[in-house]
């Protein structure tokens, strides 16, 4: 299944950090369009440096836009170590675990392998309009690279 712009986002139901089921179309319901930050690990460097961007920018107003939405990070990490790298960088969204590798497949974001890692995600993010419609992608080829701030923040302009 394609996860292109302008397409039906595929739903789903993951475990939070705190092993809450969050199910994308009862967030959606709420009125807020969603950004999916598919990340390719907890602890890591560049994914720490791009959730914490996430986490300063709802703050700061630097991705104004931001405001608009409700950001979900995504990896396929285990809950416990969401919940251990959350509290560690004080996100102030919730982290989601696609254990089983389901929505990464949906979203055509798995990564086969990055240096030994297999089956994780892409580092990229989507942007889902509260009508469930794909409103922007962006999948990164290389994980060291964080996703265009700007182009995101636009996107988010623009429902």
């Amino acid at each position: 299944m394609a996860a292109d712009v302008g397409t039906t986002a595929p739903d789903f139901t993951l475990p939070n950090q705190d092993r809450e089921a969050v199910t994308l179309s009862a967030e959606l319901a709420k009125g807020k369009p969603v950004v999916l930050a598919f990340f390719p690990a907890a602890f890591s460097s560049v994914c720490q440096k791009e959730l914490c961007t996430f986490r300063d920018a709802a703050r700061l107003g630097s991705l104004n836009n931001l405001s608009k939405a409700q950001v979900f990070g995504i990896s396929v990490d285990t809950f416990f170590a969401l919940k251990a790298f959350g509290a560690e960088q004080k996100l102030s969204f919730p982290l989601l675990s696609d254990f089983n590798k389901d929505v990464i497949r949906a979203y055509d974001v798995l990564n086969p392998d990055m240096v030994g890692l297999k089956g994780i995600a892409k580092r990229s993010v989507v942007v889902v309009s509260g009508d469930g419609r794909i409103a922007y992608r962006e999948v990164l080829d290389d994980a060291r690279n964080e996703p265009d701030y700007a182009k995101l923040n636009a996107a988010l302009a623009s429902l």
